[in-house]
């Protein structure tokens, strides 16, 4: 009896991680950060950057239309949102894909908020960038509590 109590606790245990990780892959935080990007004007700021990036260190970064930007975003965003059906069930691949994902958006709102200080203003998506980072984290807990 205590055996089957105990099973039935863990299985619940798992349900509930599984449940977190699910409502953590949502990517309703790159979302609103992407549209806080459009709305600040980002491009602005990218494509000059991305031009010196090209000339001075031979990187070969896109420059971007608004059109093709916020096209490219949108696919990507409902990309990821697609994805949340595996996360919801418990997939094991998306335990790597997560762990990518919430290092990519990491560094994606550090970025934002270091180029906000070193630039001494305000940086397009800077506003969305502590959800993106809250985001992040609560992303990285939950794979982490969702591994059994």
């Amino acid at each position: 009896m205590m055996i089957q109590a105990w099973a039935h606790l863990k299985q619940c245990d798992n349900r509930t991680s599984t449940f977190a990780h699910g409502l953590a892959w949502l990517c309703l935080a790159l979302a609103a950060h992407a549209a806080d990007e459009a709305l600040t004007d980002f491009l602005s700021v990218y494509n000059p950057a991305a031009h010196w990036i090209r000339e001075k260190f031979y990187l070969p970064l896109p420059i971007f239309t608004f059109e093709m930007w916020i096209g490219g975003l949108i696919a990507a965003i409902i990309a990821l949102l697609s994805l949340s059906a595996f996360a919801f069930r418990g997939a094991k691949w998306m335990r790597t894909l997560s762990y990518v994902f919430a290092l990519v958006m990491l560094a994606n709102g550090l970025l934002h908020i270091a180029g906000s200080i070193y630039l001494g203003r305000w940086m397009p998506g800077v506003y969305s960038s502590p959800l993106l980072l809250a985001a992040a984290i609560n992303l990285l807990v939950a794979v982490r509590r969702n591994v059994h």
